[in-house]
């Protein structure tokens, strides 16, 4: 049973807006070149001793760019290896017909997860009580008949645009009394002006899941210093190649260091990844 990287970028950059794409500033190690050659991607894994991981892609094409492009893309791009890169997509907030699009992500385009960034895509994610967003509870009832996690960004986003007051999970907990057979996946934990929040939902709800990805693994227990006894619900990412995030084995290597019982540890790295991106059975 090997490691998941619960949180990859390998995304079309070609679509991201300029002022966003200069915001990345450090490209990484052949990053240019594993976003149109998976074997070499898949061989960099194999060096960090990562044995899956989950490509996040989304769309939000007023401040990132990305457009409904990105769903063929990681669909395409994980077919090399379904197995070990698990694909990650998208839909808008307000898409006319939410259900269907699901059905499309999961039946044709094979996603194993569907990412909303509210900060990027300016909405609240139980923006559906008030009758602002209705389309929502199709989006989710959908992705939970699918058995796709929701991952949501929580926290902030330095990206030009974003609108960081969409960033706070505790709009989430309405999503996850109203849809309890819904798994919700809390990226960033978040970072770093929400994180009690973050805990407290992980805590509360048992379809819910922390996640620590684009946080320092070094400074991982000033931010959550009870993540011992959090590791039954929390997955590790590494939100790699973001601004800061040089290296997988790094990031990695940096998360062992912090010393966490080897029962956590393979809580939070090998085993509850599977309960969030279970293996498929082969077609």
């Amino acid at each position: 049973m090997g490691v998941t990287d619960c949180h990859v970028h390998i995304n079309p950059i070609w679509e991201m807006r300029p002022e966003a794409k200069r915001l990345l500033g450090f490209t990484g190690e052949g990053v240019a070149r594993f976003l149109t050659e998976p074997p070499a991607f898949l061989e960099y894994l194999d060096r960090a001793e990562v044995e899956r991981a989950a490509l996040i892609n989304y769309v939000a094409p007023e401040v990132i760019g990305y457009t409904e492009k990105a769903n063929d893309f990681v669909s395409d791009y994980c077919g090399a290896d379904p197995e070990r890169l698990l694909a990650v997509g998208g839909l808008r907030p307000d898409h006319p017909n939410p259900a269907r699009e699901i059905a499309h992500l999961a039946d044709d385009l094979h996603v194993r997860g569907v990412k909303l960034h509210p900060p990027h895509q300016l909405f609240r994610p139980n923006a559906y009580v008030d009758g602002e967003i209705p389309g929502l509870r199709d989006l989710y009832g959908a992705c939970a008949r699918h058995a796709l996690p929701v991952i949501f960004h929580t926290g902030t986003s330095v990206f030009p645009g974003a609108r960081n007051r969409f960033g706070d999970p505790l709009a989430i907990e309405d999503v996850a009394i109203d849809f309890p057979e819904l798994t919700i996946v809390l990226a960033h934990g978040g970072r770093p002006i929400w994180m009690e929040s973050a805990v407290f939902l992980a805590r509360r709800f048992p379809n819910v899941w922390l996640e620590l990805s684009g946080i320092p693994p070094a400074r991982l227990l000033d931010y959550f210093p009870a993540l011992p006894r959090l590791a039954d619900k929390t997955i590790f990412g590494t939100d790699w190649p973001g601004p800061g995030v040089r290296d997988i084995r790094a990031n990695f290597d940096a998360f062992r260091a912090l010393g966490l019982p080897a029962e956590a540890q393979e809580r939070i790295l090998q085993t509850n990844p599977l309960r969030v991106f279970p293996r498929r059975a082969p077609n």
